[in-house]
């Protein structure tokens, strides 16, 4: 006996060490695999990151592109306008500068002998330290024919961003001019309207990154000028080309060079000085700039190298973990079975509380069949076992009540609060005429039992059989549909909805309904119904529906059809409750 138990002790001990080894390959492996898609993640999360960054940076600068163009062309016919009078051009451009916050200077510069009198001829409005500063730069010093900002627009017959600049004689700033061809009542190009831009808010704006400590920013002009950069003495003194010469991966950043200066948008990876870095980089449409943002990997990849020390230490600790979960599987095993009796068990008590919710609502239709006045069906669909949404209706004195109700939440809460609710409308209804004095009973009643600050929207009406006059009152709900000669919201006074605070006033409303009119009464389940691809049922999809005349079941069903054919696949995310109402009275 004692040999068969020591052979027994020796192959649970073979066994427990192989399962160990296997679970120790098995661990270390999920851990390579984890490093990998990791490392992935963060990749891409980075380079999300940063092209988030480009695109925000972007759309800043194109804000200020689009701002000054449109100052620009906004003057255009004013221009055109000024040509015949050049002593009044310098108002145009005074206008540019003034109405634009972002225009720091403006010209309206002659196409040289386009005016005899005046062969060079361009009044230049600038800000100055104390106003607006008038000049010329019709001078032999400044020579404004021979600058980019006029030969260019001239050259290409259309408007034109300028490389940037100092503009010595002008504007006496770092800028770059937008310029724009004015055309003669002959279609010949008469001068160059012009709006400049300081350079300081593009510093400003691209030089503070906000996507890793050590990351930073650059722009490059269309000529490969380097606009900003963290190194101040690189600024409009050196182009990129000459920047990367002589650095350790010249070949890649030849590469990366080129397809900025290309106006292209991407990805690549550098490496210089012994640091691996990430450029990321994208144009800037209609200027001729490129922007780029650098991340040293070594940022990018520092959360990952503490995850993977963590992780070695779970590894070990798991390991550990695994010889005490042979001991625990039998044990799990029979605390498993039985939570799935527990949860059966819940299960069948949900199933009882859900019929005993739906025998509170009336179901059968239709309700008043010897009646021939009133056409009525009603829905609840919930979206979990037990639901918040309720409906009634019953006829007293050949008056119509009914109401529908939507509590906030869902589960077992809501359903008990839908029960609350339903009773003691059922109670006031059957004394009271008056939909306001039954929704204001019910929310101060609420006040004593809502312990979990929960609300709901409802709504409640009386309809006079015999004459038609509906009286109802909103409680925060969505306003129903009216059906008349055309489809329509029932007017409502929104009010609170139950619940949230005691003695209010609710504002009673009342309509005269024709025989034939109809009203459709909802909770937002419908409206708010989601498909896959998260679009709503919404108003355009009731209206669809309610567009074609049916009876009061009948619209019910196409209603239902309609909505389980829009969601599809979707899981249900809120109760479904209908009443549609079709008046028939004389």
């Amino acid at each position: 006996m004692k040999i068969k138990i020591t052979e027994g002790i020796r192959k649970g001990a073979r066994a427990g060490f192989l399962l160990v080894l296997v679970a120790t390959l098995t661990l270390e492996l999920t851990g390579l695999i984890q490093y990998y898609y990791s490392a992935k993640g963060i990749r891409e999360e980075a380079q999300k990151r940063a092209e988030s960054q480009l695109e925000t940076n972007r759309t800043r600068i194109m804000d200020v592109v689009n701002q000054t163009e449109a100052a620009v062309r906004n003057s255009v016919w004013i221009a055109q306008w000024c040509l015949d009078v050049p002593d009044s051009l310098h108002r145009v451009a005074q206008r540019i500068v003034e109405d634009n916050p972002l225009v720091i200077g403006s010209t309206v510069a002659l196409v040289p002998g386009y005016n005899k009198r005046r062969p060079l001829y361009s009044p230049y409005v600038c800000k100055g330290p104390a106003g607006l500063e008038f000049k010329s730069l019709a001078t032999e010093e400044y020579d404004y024919p021979s600058q980019e900002w006029f030969s260019k627009p001239l050259e290409l017959e259309q408007g034109y961003w300028s490389e940037p600049y100092i503009d010595d004689g002008g504007g006496e700033v770092l800028m770059t001019t937008y310029s724009y061809p004015i055309r003669d009542k002959k279609g010949q190009v008469a001068a160059i309207l012009t709006a400049d831009i300081s350079l300081d808010w593009l510093t400003e704006l691209v030089g503070n990154v906000k996507v890793y400590p050590s990351a930073f920013s650059m722009v490059v002009s269309r000529a490969g000028q380097i606009m900003v950069c963290p190194v101040e003495t690189l600024i409009m003194r050196t182009s990129v080309t000459d920047a990367v010469k002589g650095m350790d991966d010249s070949v890649s950043l030849a590469s990366l060079n080129r397809a900025m200066l290309s106006g292209e948008s991407g990805n690549m990876t550098i490496r210089e000085k012994g640091v691996t870095s990430r450029v990321f980089f994208a144009p800037v449409e209609r200027t001729g700039w490129s922007m780029s943002i650098i991340i040293p990997e070594t940022e990018i990849y520092a959360g990952i190298r503490k995850i993977g020390q963590l992780v070695m230490l779970l590894q070990l600790l798991g390991i550990l973990m695994i010889i005490f979960i042979i001991r625990y599987v039998i044990m799990n095993y029979i605390s498993f079975d039985k939570m799935n009796k527990q949860k059966e068990r819940i299960q069948n008590e949900l199933q009882v509380a859900s019929d005993i919710q739906m025998a509170m609502v009336p179901k059968i239709f239709p309700p008043f069949p010897k009646r021939d006045d009133l056409d009525l069906s009603a829905s609840i669909v919930p979206a979990k076992e037990v639901g918040g949404d309720l409906y009634d209706f019953f006829i007293r004195d050949e008056k119509l009540h009914f109401c529908i109700g939507d509590v906030s939440g869902k589960g077992v809460p809501a359903s008990l609060l839908m029960a609350v609710t339903r009773t003691q409308y059922r109670t006031l209804a059957a004394h009271y005429d008056s939909p306001a004095k039954i929704v204001s009973s019910i929310n101060d009643s609420m006040d004593e039992i809502n312990e979990n600050n929960m609300f709901v929207t409802f709504f409640c009406g009386v309809l006079d059989l015999k004459t038609g006059h509906m009286d109802y009152c909103n409680a925060g709900h969505n306003a129903p549909y009216i059906l008349t000669d055309a489809i329509r919201e029932l007017a409502v006074e929104p009010n609170l909805p139950l619940g949230v605070l005691p003695g209010i006033n609710y504002v009673e409303q009342s309509v005269e309904m024709k025989y034939d009119d109809a009203l459709f009464l909802f909770t937002d389940g419908l409206n708010e119904a989601e498909n896959i691809r998260h679009e709503q049922f919404g108003e355009s999809g009731i209206r669809a529906v309610l567009h074609t005349r049916r009876s009061a079941q009948g619209q019910m069903d196409a209603m239902k059809a309609a909505v389980a054919a829009f969601v599809g696949e979707a899981e249900p995310s809120d109760d479904l409750t209908m009443l549609f109402l079709h008046y028939l009275g004389k």
